[in-house]
Formats: C-alpha cells, structure tokens, sequence
C-alpha cells in the first residue's frame, strides 16, 4: 500500500501543489488573479515553455540535456518572420519553425554520437552559440515584425465554441501544447521506442545489452526536442507577431527547471508527461503571483532560483532512498 500511495503522490504531487497555489492566490489577490484576462495570460505567457519542457522531458528521460532549445526557438521564429516576409505562403510558414528544431536536433543527436562526445553538455552549449549567432547574422540584430493571420492565429486567437467571447475561451496555444502533450504521451507509454527511451535513461549499458540501438535512439530523442522547441518558436511568434533575435535567452534553464519540478529525475529514467505539464505551470503560477504582488524581479529570479535547488535536491533524496531500497 505504501508503494501504491508512493506512485500517486509522485505522478499527482505536482497538480496537488499547483492547486493549493492556485488557491493561496486567489485568497491573496482575488480580485486580479481570478479575472479571466490574468488566468488566460497566464496560459498563453507559458505555452511556449510547455512545448521546450516537453521536448527537455525526453531528453532528460535519457539521462541527457539539451541547453540549445532556446536558441533553437530563437532561430525558428526569426526563420518563420523572414520567410513570412519573403512571400512564401503562410501555410509553408507554419512548417518553418518545427523543421528547423528538426535540423537542429538531428544535429545535436549525430554531433553526440557520431563524435562521442563524453556528455550532451558540449554538443549543445556548441549549437546553442551556433543557433544564437546565425539568428542574430540574418536579422542583423533586428527584430523582423509583422505576420500573416495563420501564424499569428495560433499564438493569439481563442477557440470559444461560438458560446464565449474572449478572453473567456480556450487560447488555441494552450490546445497545441495539449495535443502535444497528448501525442508525448501516447508515444512513451504505448511504444516500444518510448520504453527503449526509459530503459536508456535508467541504465544505458544494459540497454545496449539488450538489443536497443541507444545511439540511434538517441538521435531520434534529440530531434523530438528540436521538434518542439521549433513548435515553440512558431507560438511564441504568431504571440509576438514577430521574430526577434533576442527571444529565447536563457528559457532553456526555466524547461530544465519545469521538467525537475515536475517529478522527472535529473539522472534519467523517470518522470511523466503530467508531472512536466504540472511544473510548468507551476512556475507560471509562481511568477504570476509574484508580478501581480509587485514583487522585484531581480527578487522574482531569486526565489525561483531556491525552488529549483529544492526540487534537485529532493530528487536527490528520492534517489537515495531508491538506491538503499
């Protein structure tokens, strides 16, 4: 029973904390953050890292990290703002962004195991600084604004049902992250690949032994991360409407954080699609209360900072515990 109760507060711990949260808010501030405005910026304002969180998720499952989603989200939108701009269709400008996290992603995997590079740190702060500068190389340092109505709709637009009128609806950012998160899901619990990718993440050598290509798994996971992180630049663009070089700095830190806070160990191996979600929100629940309290940001960046050595350090103790056990 204890083992049983264990699994439950492990994989529905992070929506119980989210909810008392919720509630501490709304008794502190009722009158600002139970407005349908704050609540749907809240949504909005964190889809974007919800998608790079999800893509970190499954790189962390495999004991890796990826510290170029940023820039890779950077390079995206500004890719998509110029291609808008050059008159490819808008319906093309919608694939711009994900196929580049692709490349990237592909590039990270192969970088990795193709080199055999003794940790993903390098590759990645490597295409980081590669991504951050072909971004800021294209622009020339400028933001590139002004969309067409199919990007910005995904980033902006409310799907009310015919029965709300915004901001009361659903943000359509908030149903691509869902959906996201629904095939994420679906693909690490009812795939032999998704297994493989736990199985990486909770001994790599014995995975080898059993017959997983880790090297082309590997690969594979890499490229799933590019994939959202450019899903990420296409949301936080048509939100935006624009692409700016500067987007993206330092956000892979916060997916590192979400993906911890949710319940995924940062050794691998485990963690689930809810968790992540739950962390992310989390976090954009944390700095909403902040903001809405008038609090610093320097003060903001501070004690989001001490919840993150929290949330490894606990992971650490789970660790242990599962080490002696």
């Amino acid at each position: 029973m204890n083992q049983k109760y264990s699994r439950i507060l492990e994989t529905y711990g992070i929506l119980f904390v989210v909810l008392l949260m919720m509630v501490a808010l709304a008794f502190i501030k009722p009158a600002v953050f139970l407005t349908p405005e704050n609540l749907s910026n809240i949504l909005k304002q964190n889809a974007s890292l919800a998608l790079l969180a999800l893509g970190m998720f499954v790189v962390i499952l495999t004991g890796g990290i990826d510290l170029s989603v940023g820039s890779v989200m950077g390079l995206s939108m500004v890719c998509i703002a110029l291609g808008d701009h050059a008159g490819i269709p808008s319906w093309l400008c919608l694939f711009i962004g994900p196929a580049i996290g692709l490349c990237a992603g592909w590039i990270n995997g192969m970088g990795l195991t193709w080199l055999n590079l003794p940790h993903p740190f390098i590759m990645t702060l490597g295409t980081l600084n590669i991504a951050r500068g072909l971004t800021y190389l294209i622009t020339d340092g400028a933001p590139v604004s002004g969309l067409q109505a199919p990007v910005r709709y995904l980033g902006t637009e409310y799907w009310t049902l015919g029965i709300f009128s915004p901001p009361a609806g659903l943000p359509v950012s908030l149903l691509v992250v869902a959906a996201a998160a629904l095939a994420l899901w679906w693909f690490l619990s009812h795939t032999s690949a998704g297994r493989h990718i736990y199985a990486i993440g909770g001994n790599p050598q014995a995975a080898k032994v059993s017959g997983i290509n880790v090297s082309r798994m590997l690969v594979v996971v890499y490229m799933m991360c590019g994939f959202f992180a450019g899903l990420a630049g296409l949301l936080l663009a048509g939100r935006t409407n624009s692409g700016f070089p500067n987007a993206g700095i330092g956000i892979e830190l916060d997916a590192i954080a979400a993906v911890i806070i949710g319940g995924a160990s940062f050794f691998g191996g485990r963690g689930n699609v809810l968790g992540v979600l739950g962390g992310v929100l989390l976090m954009g629940l944390l700095r909403n209360g902040l903001n809405i309290n008038n609090v610093s940001a320097f003060w903001q960046m501070i004690l989001i900072g001490i919840v993150i050595i929290i949330a490894v350090y606990i992971d650490v103790l789970r660790r242990r515990a599962a080490v002696r056990s």
